[in-house]
C-alpha cells in the first residue's frame, strides 16, 4: 500500500513521538507499504519552524533529511495535484477546514491513488476514500 504521511504524522514518526498511534506506527513500519512524504510538508515545516521553532523541533532541511534516512519517498507537488484540489468537497453540515496544506496533501493522495495517513479529525469530512484516520 502507498501511504502519504500528513505532516504531523511524519514529524511524530521521525521523533518516535508517543502521539503516534499504534495503528500509524504499524502501517509505517509494515515493509509491504511504501511511505511517502511531500514537498508540501517540507514547505509547511519551513513556515511553522520559522514562526514557532519551539513547536517544530527541526527545520525543513533536517525534516527532509530525516524522512530520506527513514526510507520515506519524496512526492513532489505537480499541476495534477493542484488541479485535484478543486475536486475536494465538504458537505455544509461538516465543520469548515481551512488548512491549505492539508487540502493539498489530500489532493496528492487522491490523484496518486495513495492513502493519506492523518490524525487530523477534519480531513475525513471530505469523504474521500483515500484517508486513513489514525
Amino acid at each position: 500500500m502507498n501511504l502519504l504521511l500528513d505532516t504531523h504524522i511524519a514529524i511524530w514518526a521521525l521523533n518516535d513521538d508517543a502521539a503516534l498511534s499504534d495503528k500509524a506506527r504499524e502501517l509505517i513500519l509494515d515493509e509491504n507499504n511504501t511511505i511517502y512524504y511531500s514537498t508540501i510538508s517540507v514547505w509547511e515545516v519551513l513556515l511553522k519552524h520559522a514562526r514557532k521553532p519551539e513547536n517544530i523541533p527541526f527545520d525543513e532541511n533536517d525534516f527532509s533529511k530525516g524522512c530520506k534516512e527513514a526510507g520515506f519517498v519524496m512526492l513532489n507537488l505537480s499541476e495534477k495535484h493542484i488541479l485535484t484540489i478543486q475536486t475536494l468537497e465538504r458537505p455544509d453540515s461538516v465543520k469548515e477546514h481551512n488548512d491549505p496544506f492539508d487540502r493539498a496533501l489530500l489532493a496528492q493522495a487522491k490523484a496518486e491513488n495513495m492513502f493519506l495517513l492523518t490524525h487530523d479529525d477534519l480531513i475525513p469530512g471530505y469523504g474521500e476514500r483515500c484517508v486513513i484516520p489514525v
